[in-house]
């Protein structure tokens, strides 16, 4: 312990003298004195063996455990991060199992040459042999990571203030369901909202994020009171909008089905419209079987069919799923759940609207309109309806009938 307080002790007193030589403009900085109930936990390695941290300026690490401030110069270059006997280790400097890294000004902190606004968590799995890894930094950052990433950084600008007003929204409600037991708020992926940092930032992005900063979106929760809700959104609804009770299972009187005349009009062809694909019968209830432990009472899944549907003009929309073993028993699976099992990767069965087939063994799926859940707000309609000189306050109300826009901060 001696020896290690010392060694840190003559790095802080070199970190003080030396030059940092000079500094290349990153990017505006991100407010840090932002009140910490609008900051945000992004999940970004769960499991990792070991990885590099870098900052152009710097960066200091603080654990807490054991008292101790360390700074790393940004001509140490990249510093190479493990775990070692359950301790993290930082390249030559060993640690506790719960560390928090901050970057000097501009307040960038990069993971595996990727960078990040904020701060970092990093906390120590010794059974697992990994670390975990969470960015944490105030929202309004969050979202000029998101934005750009979620949706072309090049669409119309209200189209994106739109998305920035959804994902703000969707992120404030999350938070406020995080677990005592969890980490952080929110992962990188799809399983919330993709976040690729400042590499999906650009100008419009800024201002989008800038000039709705701490706006949200407020509707009647299933008890009646104003408050956030999880505001979905998805690429191209195909023509119509679903019921987030039809997907989701919840109720909001804000997520119900709208028609969409708008995203024909910018989604790409085989979006809007996608081909017929077919999948093995066998091959689709291995994966099943494999997924959910509750439908092992099937034995082997012989029929699949549609169990609920909403059907519109032009198009139908499958909402569950029916499913019957060769032991004559049947369950029922989520439309939405059963689609990403079979695939995974979404780019097949793009959505849940369209048309069902099975006979010999095979399972086909025609007819398919849109690309995603279909439920909130569909992006390429916010961004058909911003060229047509649509602001991104009706475009709100559009996606989400009878919300209110408030600013939270």
């Amino acid at each position: 312990m001696i020896v290690l307080a010392w060694a840190i002790t003559l790095l802080i007193i070199y970190s003080n003298f030396a030059g940092c030589g000079k500094r290349r403009d990153i990017t505006p900085t991100c407010d840090m004195d932002m009140e910490k109930d609008f900051w945000i936990s992004v999940l970004l390695f769960d499991n990792t063996e070991e990885c590099t941290l870098s900052a152009e300026t710097g960066f200091t690490v603080v654990d807490a455990d054991i008292n101790i401030r360390a700074h790393y110069l940004s001509q140490n270059g990249p510093i190479k991060l493990r775990l070692s006997d359950g301790r993290i280790v930082l390249g030559e400097q060993t640690f506790n199992s719960d560390l928090t890294i901050l970057p000097d000004e501009p307040f960038v902190i990069s993971v595996n040459g990727n960078p990040y606004r904020g701060n970092l968590r990093l906390i120590a799995k010794p059974d697992q042999a990994a670390i975990t890894v969470i960015n944490t930094l105030p929202i309004e950052a969050y979202l000029k990571g998101v934005i750009g990433a979620e949706m072309p950084s090049y669409w119309e600008k209200h189209a994106l203030m739109a998305q920035t007003v959804a994902a703000r929204t969707y992120c404030m409600f999350i938070k406020g369901r995080r677990g005592q037991n969890r980490n952080w708020d929110v992962k990188k992926t799809q399983a919330n909202q993709v976040y690729k940092g400042i590499k999906a930032e650009n100008p419009t992005v800024r201002e989008a994020v800038e000039e709705t900063n701490g706006q949200v979106l407020l509707c009647k929760d299933p008890e009646g009171k104003e408050a956030l809700f999880p505001t979905y959104y998805c690429s191209s609804c195909g023509g119509h909008t679903e019921n987030s009770k039809n997907v989701f299972g919840d109720s909001y009187t804000s997520l119900r089905g709208v028609k969409c005349p708008y995203c024909k009009d910018v989604a790409k062809k085989n979006f809007f419209r996608w081909k017929q694909v077919t999948f093995d019968i066998a091959n689709v209830s291995k994966k099943l079987l494999d997924r959910y432990q509750t439908l092992k009472k099937l034995e082997n899944i012989k029929t699949i069919e549609p169990a609920d549907t909403s059907k519109y003009k032009d198009m139908v929309r499958v909402n569950s799923i029916k499913l019957t073993g060769t032991n004559g028993k049947s369950d029922y699976l989520r439309a939405e759940d059963f689609r990403l099992t079979v695939d995974p990767t979404g780019n097949r069965i793009k959505s849940n609207a369209y048309r069902f087939h099975a006979a010999k063994g095979k399972i086909r799926f025609s007819s398919g309109r849109g690309y995603g859940h279909a439920v909130g707000m569909c992006q390429c309609g916010a961004e058909a309806m911003a060229r047509r000189s649509k602001n991104f306050i009706k475009i709100l109300k559009f996606y989400y009938p009878d919300s209110e826009i408030v600013t939270l901060y």
